[in-house]
C-alpha cells in the first residue's frame, strides 16, 4: 500500500526505516506505467514505507528536491538520501534497488556523508 505524501508529512515519514519516494503526476504517461509495479513492489513488502508524492499537488517538495523529470524514485534510509533517479523503472530493477538499499552498511554511508562534508 502507498502512502500519499505532503509538504506537512513529508520529514515524519523519511525518519526511519526504509522510505521509497515516487515523484509523480497525473498527466504523466511513464508515471501511469510506473504506478502498477510500484504498488505490487509495495504490496510485497510491507515493512517498506512506498510513499508517493503528486508533484502537481505539491509543487514546494518538487521544488526542494529539485525534480526536473517524473517519475523520479527517491529512497532513504534512516532519514538519509540513499538513491535518486528519474525515470520508470521494470519490476526486476525495483527489487535490485529494494535489495541493495537492505544491503546498505548505514554506518559506512554515514562515515562517507561526514567525510565529504570535511573535505567539501
Amino acid at each position: 500500500m502507498t502512502t500519499e505524501l505532503t509538504a506537512n508529512t513529508f520529514a515524519n515519514v523519511i525518519g526511519s526505516g526504509i522510505v521509497l519516494i515516487d515523484f509523480w503526476a497525473a498527466w504523466c504517461g511513464p508515471c501511469r506505467m510506473f504506478g502498477p509495479i510500484y504498488e505490487q513492489a509495495s504490496a510485497q513488502h510491507p515493512d517498506i514505507v512506498f510513499g508517493k508524492v503528486d508533484t502537481e499537488a505539491e509543487p514546494v517538495l518538487a521544488q526542494a528536491f529539485e525534480i526536473r523529470s517524473i517519475p523520479t524514485i527517491m529512497a532513504f534510509r534512516d532519514g538519509v538520501l540513499v538513491f535518486e533517479q528519474p525515470g520508470a523503472l521494470p519490476a526486476a530493477s525495483l527489487d535490485k534497488l529494494i535489495a541493495a538499499i537492505r544491503a546498505l552498511d548505514m554506518d559506512d554511508v554515514r562515515k562517507r556523508i561526514e567525510a565529504d562534508r570535511a573535505t567539501g
